[in-house]
């Protein structure tokens, strides 16, 4: 497996998603330059072709584009593709995942996005933990059950829910054959997860850090407010194991939270990789790697969960 230079986590997507200033200019005053018609009395600017040559032109011909366009949450990124892998041998239940998630999502007891299960698939085989979230899939029966077009699909692979247009009927939680959405039966407690004046003051339809609604339906976002800035999901950010990695499948690129990158297709062929449940055609985004040459023993991760929880219910103790 080959591994590329290591990148910052703020930087994994911004060679992507911003795009430096450049000049544009029309077909006719290109062709005008190269035969020699040049206007000597103006201000000449050099700029370069769409092959590559090195022409001047008048400076009231020269328009600049913006850096980065317009977000449109419901949109999405153009010519992007979203990936997270999860690297089983790595998961040592720390649970910090699930902590910078509730935190920066306000969520609070048993609606956590992601979970982490113990698996074992006989009494005879190994257990080993496994991080489960939204497989935000490429063919989303969710989306397609939703009779108010709350649940959709952006054009980048991220799906959402728009929890102010969501009216409840959970049918998108039968739907899902993975069991990852959760459902607000009261009204969430979620003044203690962040103060009240951190609190967005704008809904947004990506939900990344609104509060959630009570008789709504919640699930994991990818963190598209952090996609925007350049920056890496918060649990990807926040795993200590460096077990999630997340990137482009455009750019055949992922990267952890340690800003280690690699490429995904070789990353899946060498490790095994595979995603869930794939007899479905849901054709998930999320890719898992099996639990081989584990650094952990699998006991290290319960007490990691022990110590976890003594912190956020020491009334379990």
């Amino acid at each position: 497996m080959k591994k590329s230079d290591d990148k910052s986590r703020r930087s994994f997507l911004n060679n992507g998603l911003t795009i430096g200033a450049f000049s544009i200019i029309s077909g006719s005053l290109i062709a005008s330059k190269l035969f020699g018609n040049d206007e000597p009395d103006e201000e000449l600017v050099e700029v370069m072709t769409t092959e590559g040559d090195i022409i001047k032109v008048p400076a009231s011909e020269v328009e600049e584009v913006p850096k980065k366009p317009a977000y449109n949450e419901r949109e999405g990124f153009a010519n992007r593709k979203f990936v997270m892998v999860v690297d089983l041998a790595k998961c040592r239940n720390a649970l910090k995942c699930q902590d910078a998630c509730n935190k920066h999502h306000y969520i609070v007891g048993d609606n956590a996005w992601l979970k982490v299960y113990k698996m074992q698939e006989s009494e005879q085989t190994a257990p080993y933990w496994m991080p489960m979230m939204c497989q935000h899939c490429d063919e989303p029966a969710c989306v397609t059950v939703c009779p108010v077009d709350a649940t959709f699909k952006r054009r980048d692979g991220i799906v959402l829910i728009d929890n102010e247009q969501c009216i409840g009927c959970r049918f998108c939680m039968a739907a899902c054959p993975y069991s990852t959405r959760v459902f607000n039966w009261n009204d969430p407690e979620q003044e203690t997860a962040l103060a009240e004046e951190e609190h967005p003051a704008e809904h947004s339809a990506d939900h990344c850090g609104h509060p959630s609604i009570k008789g709504t339906v919640d699930k994991c976002d990818f963190c598209p407010h952090s996609i925007d800035k350049g920056e890496l999901p918060h649990c990807v950010a926040a795993c200590p194991n460096d077990v999630f990695l997340f990137g482009d499948a455009y750019e055949d690129t992922v990267t952890n939270g340690s800003g280690q990158s690699y490429r995904l297709s070789e990353l899946l062929e060498e490790k095994a990789g595979y995603r869930l449940m794939e007899g479905l055609g849901t054709e998930p985004s999320v890719f898992y790697l099996p639990p081989v040459d584990r650094s952990d023993a699998f006991e290290d991760g319960l007490k990691e969960y022990r110590e976890f929880n003594s912190v956020k219910k020491p009334e379990e103790l």
